[in-house]
């Protein structure tokens, strides 16, 4: 199935809206909990796998919905991130954590050379093939690009309570995330913050430097607290306020280009 029908997915990866035209690529890497059988369950009890370690709770359906409402094509990630984390290059720890705050991940201690290659070659590698494809066919279409990745973050981290809402991301190319952090004051009701909870500093911008600086791309890296995605309902009412920073932004971005209905 090539990339530009309007879905294909495999085990590791979908693409949604393929074919769209509008100004986003937007990415999902922390989407699904799944743990392919081969790996076991990685030894996690039940609550573990399905917990914010294993993916970004609210993600998927916000990316969808972006997707839909930009007429943007989606790439997201079908695999836990606790197999691989398609955020994270091959040669660092957390690609493949033993630890994930306080949650143990037994199959991922002492793997091999060998067991960490697998994962690279058929998680991550086929995620990013992926994303590149699709950069590809809009690059030969014509159309304007600026990357965008969705994820969700938990209001707890290790007892501290994170009062940011959410979090507008960049590493070196800021431009995106200036274009929507200036339409900020449009959402009263939201603490929205630079580079909150995580920035450049802490590893997080890998999908941003691979797919968008390296590309000449504009991106941006967007955390949503994910107590507020607990249901569709509130999933829709954050994709409308996304929906409210990102269609300014991209019309500053691509004056004369497509962002999206």
């Amino acid at each position: 199935m090539s990339l530009s029908d309007s879905a294909a997915h495999n085990e590791v990866f979908e693409v949604i809206n393929g074919a769209g035209r509008g100004g986003a690529l937007i990415l999902c890497e922390h989407a699904s909990h799944h743990i392919p059988s081969r790996y076991s369950d990685l030894g996690l009890a039940e609550a573990d796998r399905h917990s914010h370690a294993a993916w970004d709770p609210g993600a998927r359906a916000v990316a969808i919905a972006l997707s839909q409402a930009l007429d943007s094509p989606l790439v997201a990630s079908s695999v836990s991130r606790l197999v691989y984390d398609c955020n994270r290059p091959p040669e660092v720890a957390s690609a493949m954590p033993e630890k994930s705050e306080l949650i143990e991940v037994p199959g991922n201690k002492g793997l091999s050379a060998e067991q960490r290659q697998e994962r690279v070659q058929t998680v991550y590698q086929p995620f990013c093939d992926a994303v590149a494809r699709v950069i590809a066919d809009r690059q030969t279409a014509g159309l304007e690009t600026a990357i965008v990745t969705i994820h969700s973050f938990t209001p707890v981290y290790y007892g501290v309570h994170r009062p940011v809402e959410i979090g507008i991301l960049h590493d070196s190319d800021s431009r995106f995330a200036d274009a929507m952090l200036a339409q900020a004051p449009a959402l009263p009701q939201r603490r929205v913050e630079r580079n909150t909870p995580y920035g450049p500093e802490d590893g997080v911008t890998h999908s941003l430097q691979l797919h968008g600086i390296k590309n000449g791309l504009a991106n941006v890296m967007i955390e949503v607290r994910n107590d507020l995605l607990r249901n569709t309902a509130e999933e829709a009412q954050m994709t409308d306020e996304l929906l409210t920073l990102l269609r300014p932004a991209l019309a500053v971005l691509q004056p004369k280009g497509e962002t999206g209905a």
